[in-house]
């Protein structure tokens, strides 16, 4: 079985791969302390709870990750636990997507990613917004070339610093309002972030859309994107697993020979 792991700031998407059939999924948070030991705990556990074996299932590992420490802790537990190298995504990997923007070793491995997972299901033009820490627009050539994108603070983050900069603000729900005008300072809070950032997604999009043509079908994935979408128009595709598809695909491009 593979194991593949995307390694984001604030979470890590886990999931492992019958052939070409994801069979489970995980989100876990991101600990940039843990040892390669202490993690090869936590995907014991994980692949326990579903009656798979840590070191008999696992046959193969691929990796994307924008944290250096996890990427490091995750190829020490595949060459110790499992006794072979782990693919990761960086320079040296193959991703069969011309990556078209300035300064291509800049850009997110996880950005690559969902950009060839979400080429393969819907061509392309097209473009990708990934809600994580920070909310990413990925847009995608109708000959599948990585062309760049937007980044904007995510959800969360903008939350977090805004509650902890007002004396009187506090956390949130991310529940929708009553109403647009909010009556209490819950509602309203709630009111800015939900339709403020949906407002900034299809904005996002719409422009997007008109440098690439008028007609680009739109893909959303990341842990924050059930939230948003409800509230944007512009967004037609919801894929969870998104990044976890594109690994399989990298994977099977290093190691079977594609093309």
């Amino acid at each position: 079985m593979l194991l593949a792991v995307d390694v984001g700031n604030t979470q890590m998407v886990i999931g492992v791969f019958e052939r070409t059939d994801l069979q489970q999924h995980w989100r876990v948070a991101t600990h940039t302390e843990r040892t390669a030991d202490e993690t090869a705990l936590i995907f014991q556990g994980l692949l326990s709870q579903v009656g798979l074996s840590f070191d008999r299932n696992v046959t193969a590992v691929v990796i994307s990750s924008v944290v250096p420490r996890v990427t490091e802790a995750l190829r020490d537990m595949t060459r110790r636990y499992f006794h072979f190298d782990p693919v990761i995504v960086g320079p040296g990997v193959r991703t069969g997507m011309p990556i078209m923007t300035d300064n291509p070793r800049e850009v997110g491995a996880d950005r690559i990613v969902n950009a060839i997972a979400a080429f393969a299901r819907y061509g392309g033009p097209c473009i990708v917004i990934d809600f994580g820490t920070a909310t990413t627009f990925d847009a995608v050539s109708a000959k599948g070339e990585y062309l760049g994108g937007s980044i904007a603070p995510g959800v969360e983050i903008s939350t977090n610093a805004l509650v902890s900069a007002g004396a009187q603000l506090r956390n949130i729900e991310f529940v929708a309002p009553q109403s647009v005008i909010g009556k209490t300072t819950v509602e309203a809070i709630q009111s800015g972030v939900l339709y403020g950032f949906a407002g900034q997604v299809d904005a996002i999009i719409t422009r997007m859309r008109e440098e690439l043509g008028g007609v680009a079908p739109s893909v959303a994935t990341g842990g924050l994107a059930p939230v948003i979408m409800p509230h944007a128009h512009t967004v037609d595709h919801h894929e969870p697993w998104l990044t976890l598809e594109g690994l399989l695909q990298i994977y099977e491009l290093n190691t079977r020979g594609g093309e």
